[in-house]
């Protein structure tokens, strides 16, 4: 990841209003001059300026007021103070404040520290100048006689770099300055260094490219090489290689995977998918599979392998919440009554997120029951209805509009309980198959989504036979109105379950079909960072119930039957069995697919709905239980590990000064260019904990 994108990536987590470019929003000019008043500690001819103090150390809070060091804040403030008199002027103190808004504002605000005379440009003297007073030079001196240094300020040294070439410059000095320290280390030339000496150069040179967990574990990775406990040189620049190359080693993962972010990669695995995309060495591939093994004791690696090695593991979400609740602070906390409420919390959820969905497709399962019922090869008469199309025209016209929501309310009454149990089903058997890593065997989905649909039917089948009931008694001329409670007083109790045989038959396979496609194909949809967008989410949830409607409407023909009052001269049925012979014989295998496009039409959208709504509404009413997230639920965006660090707490840091303490820290984590805070030979104490 380069600097640009961690600066990008910053601004975005920390949730700032950022315009149509993407840079963060600048603050007006009242404001700033309000700003610039209070910290401003000097006054000459009646104009108010911030000496390097007042900004680095009253306003940022960047360098202690106690024991620091004055040559550092001068430099530090020097960054500011573009006239170079020693003096920061409103103008100064304002046109800082926009260079922060820019997305390359680290490498300007680098580029300014070493431009101490102003000119716009950076000559060897000016570069020495800051090295030198850095903490990683007092450490590690570098060569300044080096053909690096030639390069790029001439032979004589006389050459000036302009802003463009400066960043290139800075990029290319880190990997020389490793380069030289390796050198240094290898006293005797013999091409290897100590584990240890390792270790120094890594966390003192490149530590902006270490995570917590690499870092930890620096001197047995330096045992994976063939040195044994010494590095070799290339052992060392294939490290590095690797750290600085991880964004194209993800890549190279997810080409492999055909983007399974889930899925186990061996090594032979992944240098077939590394040769097909790059030239990644298969040193490079030996020592990222050493870190893995290091890291988490596997010879696989999955992508949460990776997310552990690059600094990009630091990411945050920046999903809107309209509530947001911590339940346990770490998933080892997770006891028997958080279950109890998590699934309360999803059985809520999933109860809005079905009565949305239900009401959205409703007429369309009108006009489904309605074609389902509709019998040929009896003496009842002509067919009623043509098409579904026709069914839909001759309901307006004959009921009015509403005659297509006929039944609705005891829908909505049974359809939450019904959604909700099936919801929180599935994800509570997924999470009892699901592994550390996050991984579910794709059996595991399928009996997850089985006992889903099995589960469901306690709701699901007095729901179906009075909605079903409402729904055909508009088809009877002249017919009495029916209502919801006359229908299960008729039917009793056992009476609501009849067919329930059938409603087995069709919602167990209908939801071990439904819920893996649905996951496998939200995992397809989803963007390079594994998000879901909700376009996406309702997309995903329509495609996965193409199949699982359409193949269990056999089922869903027969439970219609048997819930369904036969009129007079109608054939009756007597269970399953007797219905599905009967309906061959009279109608044909064709019958068993009456509705098919109806059902599809219905169950495809609005499962797309439900689940849309059911993840929406996790993502808005967020309660952290210490269990398991729907997948691609967070938007996330790189951020450095130091951020929560360096946040600053300081109201008056607006506009781009929002984030001027991670640009300074920056400075340090991303170039290593640490100055001392304090006054040489001052030791802080630091507070007792």
């Amino acid at each position: 990841m380069n600097v640009s994108q961690w600066l990008k990536g910053f601004l975005l987590t920390e949730g700032h209003c950022l315009e149509s470019a993407g840079y963060l929003k600048r603050a007006s000019t009242d404001q700033l001059q309000d700003i610039f008043n209070k910290y401003a500690s000097e006054e000459v001819d009646g104009v108010k300026y911030m000496r390097a103090g007042d900004f680095i150390q009253r306003f940022l809070g960047f360098i202690p007021d106690k024991d620091f060091n004055e040559e550092s804040v001068k430099l530090l403030g020097g960054i500011v103070d573009t006239s170079k008199d020693g003096l920061i002027s409103f103008p100064e103190f304002q046109a800082f404040e926009g260079l922060l808004c820019v997305p390359d504002a680290l490498y300007k605000t680098a580029f300014q520290l070493f431009d101490t005379n102003g000119n716009g440009m950076v000559s060897f003297d000016e570069f020495v100048e800051v090295v030198r007073k850095t903490t990683l030079h007092q450490r590690m001196p570098f060569n300044f006689d080096g053909n690096f240094i030639k390069l790029y300020f001439g032979k004589d040294k006389k050459r000036l770099i302009s802003y463009s070439e400066f960043s290139q410059f800075l990029h290319d000095f880190h990997e020389v300055y490793a380069m030289e320290a390796f050198r240094k280390s290898d006293k005797d030339g013999s091409g290897f260094i100590s584990a240890m000496d390792f270790q120094d150069i890594m966390v003192s040179i490149k530590s902006h490219l270490l995570t917590k967990d690499v870092k930890a574990n620096l001197v047995a990775a330096a045992s994976g090489g063939s040195g044994g406990h010494r590095v070799s040189f290339p052992y060392f620049m294939a490290f590095n290689s690797l750290l600085n190359n991880m964004e194209l080693i993800k890549r190279i993962y997810l080409n492999a995977t055909n983007g399974n972010r889930n899925q186990e990669v061996t090594k032979e695995e992944f240098l077939h998918s590394a040769q097909m995309m790059s030239q990644i060495t298969p040193l490079e591939v030996d020592i990222l599979f050493v870190l893995c093994h290091l890291l988490h004791q596997t010879s696989r690696i999955v992508y949460s392998d990776l997310q552990s090695i690059a600094p990009e593991q630091y990411f945050k979400q920046i999903t809107n919440r309209l509530a947001e609740i911590k339940a346990v602070s770490s998933p080892e906390e997770r006891g028997a009554v958080t279950q109890v409420l998590e699934s309360a919390y999803r059985f809520t959820l999933g109860s809005i997120a079905g009565a949305v969905g239900a009401t959205a497709v409703y007429p369309i399962d009108l006009v489904k029951t309605r074609m389902q019922n509709q019998r040929s090869g009896s003496f009842v008469g002509e067919l009623m209805y043509r098409n579904s199309i026709d069914c839909f025209k001759k309901v307006i016209r004959h009921e009015g509009v509403t005659g297509l929501y006929r039944g609705l309310v005891p829908q909505l009454m049974g359809v939450a309980p019904e959604k909700a149990i099936k919801l929180t089903v599935n994800d509570l058997v997924r999470d009892k198959f699901t592994d550390k890593k996050g991984n579910i065997p794709l059996w595991g989905e399928i009996l997850s989504g089985g006992c889903a649909g099995g589960s469901q039917v306690i709701f699901t089948n007095p729901l179906e036979i009075v909605k079903i009931r409402l729904q055909v008694a508009g088809e009877i001329a002249n017919s009495t109105r029916l209502s919801a409670w006359s229908v299960v007083r008729e039917l009793g109790f056992f009476g609501l379950y009849k067919g329930s045989k059938a409603c087995f038959l069709r919602d167990i396979p209908f939801s071990a079909i439904y819920f893996p496609a649905y996951a496998h194909v939200k995992a397809k949809l989803a963007d390079e960072n594994g998000y879901n967008h909700p376009l996406t989410l309702l997309l995903a949830g329509a495609i996965a119930g193409i199949p699982a409607a359409s193949l269990v409407t056999p089922a869903d023909v027969i439970k219609t039957r048997l819930q369904v009052v036969a009129r007079q001269g109608q054939t009756t049925y007597n269970g399953v069995i007797d219905a599905f012979g009967k309906i061959m014989k009279e109608e044909g295998p064709r019958a068993f697919w009456k509705g098919s496009v109806a059902r599809v039409c219905r169950s495809s959208p609005q499962f797309g709905v439900t689940l849309l709504t059911y993840e929406i509404l996790q993502r808005l009413f967020y309660v952290d239980f210490g269990g398991t997230r729907p997948a691609g639920s967070e938007l996330n965006v790189p951020a450095v590990g130091i951020a929560d660090e360096v946040k600053s707490t300081n109201p008056d840091h607006v506009g781009g000064y929002q984030v001027a303490l991670p640009i300074f820290q920056g400075i340090e984590s991303k170039f290593g260019l640490c100055l001392p805070k304090f006054r040489t030979g001052y030791i802080p104490v630091k507070p007792s904990s």
